[in-house]
């Protein structure tokens, strides 16, 4: 019973301190390009999203990012004006 407690411990201080390192770096964790066929060295790999340039990801994030906010927008509206 006591490993499973230190092994509890462990699991909770490495996900306190990734939390602490996004929260204070202000950097969301993020994989690398390609994913897991370029984490493995494949040769023939192209990313099926940026075809291995990594600009084009970001590019990718930003306009789903920019299309999410205008999403949440479009729901909102102003409640102190008459109509």
């Amino acid at each position: 019973m006591a490993t499973f407690f230190i092994v509890f411990a462990v699991f909770l201080l490495v996900i306190v301190a990734a939390s602490v390192g996004v929260i204070m770096g202000r950097k969301p964790i993020k994989g690398s390009c390609g994913g897991v066929g370029a984490a493995l060295g494949e040769k023939d790999y192209l990313c099926p999203v940026c075809g291995d340039d990594p600009n084009l990801c970001e590019k990718e994030q930003e306009a789903a990012a920019a299309e999410k906010r205008a999403a949440a927008e479009s729901l909102s509206y102003e409640v102190t004006t008459k109509k």
